[in-house]
């Protein structure tokens, strides 16, 4: 049985993904972090999720705390905290804020959780997953994003409504940047085990317009309604299961990649990883050429990104560890 941490409890996200976690059999505590200040929002939190697991019968341990280091003996610590992409905005443009918030969290888990699993949802997700594995000091498998996960159901969805399949009946992939270039694997999608560019209706297929579809999704669903909630909760919930239960499942997450893809990496971005109970390893694939021209696009606008980031983050730490030697 295991203990799951949500950081970012009060938010929208978190407190979807923290119920949508809650139906997990393998877990016996479920744990709510949010920051100084909201002790009273926590408290009635936790009160209103007690009266939902009664109803339902479900029997977990429910804590909530605004220490991180009571996060002690976690086995997953789900991030969802940070500023919120609002309309219009591309998810890039939160990376500074967003990592100056991450940065410490993550360095702190590392200390009181050292074999827990990071699962980072905060914006912009490739990026923020490195700077969480960088401060960290976790190995690479123990920490990895949402990523292109719901990118790829997203994706999905569309393909199975075209072709009118039961959505299970579709495999497909979209890897890169959660974000403007993200990959879609047309190379490595089946209908019914059948390869899509085998059925006639393919020649047909507006491939284009389904990316675009799925790029603007969660900015349309922002516009309308403020903000994505049960989309990411589910996929959140999806990945959780999916490590606890030590289910060797192969999905798309933002994890740190080497040389599995073509010999692309040194970032953390969107690729086909197993998860299990260890965390995400990403495997090792092959592309179609326009494919991997593409991702490796995605890829260096991903390191510029990251690089950027960690300089930036770097050269705030300098004046206060030079004015800690001078003492």
């Amino acid at each position: 049985m295991s203990k799951v941490t949500i950081i970012g409890a009060t938010g929208n996200v978190g407190m979807f993904a923290a119920y949508a976690i809650s139906g997990n059999p393998h877990i016996h505590e479920l744990q709510l972090y949010g920051r100084e200040g909201r002790e009273d929002f926590l408290k009635g939190l936790v009160q209103d999720f007690a009266d939902s697991f009664a109803a339902r019968g479900t029997n977990i341990q429910l804590t909530w705390t605004t220490n991180l280091r009571d996060l002690a003996g976690a086995d997953v610590v789900v991030i969802t905290a940070g500023a919120p992409r609002g309309p219009g905005q591309d998810r890039l443009d939160l990376a500074l804020g967003n990592a100056r918030i991450i940065a410490p969290m993550a360095r702190t888990i590392g200390m009181v959780a050292p074999k827990a699993k990071i699962l980072m949802v905060t914006n912009p997700v490739d990026v923020m997953t490195y700077v969480a594995l960088h401060y960290s000091g976790l190995k690479p498998s123990q920490v990895f994003g949402l990523g292109t996960h719901l990118d790829s159901m997203r994706f999905k969805s569309l393909i199975a409504s075209y072709f009118k399949v039961h959505v299970s009946e579709v495999h497909t992939r979209i890897i890169g940047e959660h974000g403007e270039s993200m990959v879609p694997l047309l190379s490595a999608t089946t209908i019914g085990g059948i390869k899509i560019s085998n059925l006639p209706a393919f020649a047909h297929l507006p491939v284009q317009d389904f990316i675009q579809s799925v790029k603007s999704s969660g900015e349309q669903i922002i516009k309308n309604k403020g903000s994505t909630v049960y989309g990411p909760g589910e996929a959140i919930a999806s990945l959780v299961k999916t490590v606890l239960g030590d289910e060797n499942r192969i999905l798309t997450v933002s994890a740190y990649v080497k040389s599995e893809v073509h010999d692309i990496g040194g970032v953390c971005i969107g690729v086909p990883a197993r998860i299990n109970r260890n965390g995400a390893f990403p495997v090792t694939i092959r592309l179609d050429e326009s494919e991997v021209i593409a991702y490796r696009e995605s890829v260096e606008k991903i390191r510029a990104s990251t690089e950027q980031v960690m300089a930036k983050l770097e050269t705030a730490k300098e004046p206060a560890a030079q004015k800690k030697s001078r003492k």
